[in-house]
């Protein structure tokens, strides 16, 4: 009995700690990070203003999991869909990832478009970590990018932050209905492809 309800405690306290993450993401994407306050999230969740503090101590606590998380689902995402076709040529491979990555941030939520918008000022002791996890991810396009048949003085890593600022970016003109994340991906590397394959 006491192992039941031990068990029923943690699924309530993920539950509340799950909807306070999606709660910050929507108040992080439309007012900003600095201009969200903790009680404005709470209250977004249903939850009184205190009993916030029990999940996340500081509002940049809250920042840091919605980007761990977020990271977390799109770097699973990314490596699955690469899992999948192991064997595919370099060029395909990046565009199976650009696919991946567009389709979460574009089709995902909240979450991944508020990671996308919002880290903490350089002073804040929360943006070291959360730049830890960023280059953690990038180093997956790092490494396809570096699998492809470039010129040789190609700067493969300002390639690497102009496609992924590129595809970050692409959530504040993205419609649905248009063209599908898949297809972005395409063009996008297929641009790329245009202008730097020997």
């Amino acid at each position: 009995m006491t192992e039941q309800l031990s068990d029923s405690v943690k699924r309530r306290q993920t539950n509340r700690r799950a909807a306070l993450m999606a709660a910050a993401a929507r108040q992080f994407l439309a007012k900003g990070f600095a201009a969200t306050s903790m009680r404005e999230i709470a209250a977004d969740a249903g939850m009184q203003p205190g009993s916030i503090y029990y999940h996340f101590p500081s509002k940049a606590d809250l920042l840091v999991a919605v980007h761990k998380e977020g990271l977390q689902r799109i770097t699973e995402a990314t490596i699955s869909a690469l899992e999948a076709r192991a064997d595919a040529a370099p060029w395909d491979r990046l565009e199976i990832a650009c696919a991946a990555h567009l389709t979460v941030l574009l089709e995902g939520g909240d979450l991944f478009q508020a990671l996308m918008r919002n880290v903490p000022l350089d002073s804040d002791p929360s943006r070291g970590h959360i730049t830890e996890l960023r280059d953690r991810y990038e180093a997956i396009f790092a490494g396809l990018l570096g699998a492809l048949p470039l010129p040789e003085e190609t700067d493969r890593q300002d390639l690497r932050l102009m496609l992924l600022g590129a595809m970050n970016w692409s959530f504040t003109w993205y419609r649905p209905g248009r063209a599908a994340p898949a297809e972005i991906a395409r063009k996008f590397v297929e641009f790329l492809r245009t202008g730097l394959e020997p």
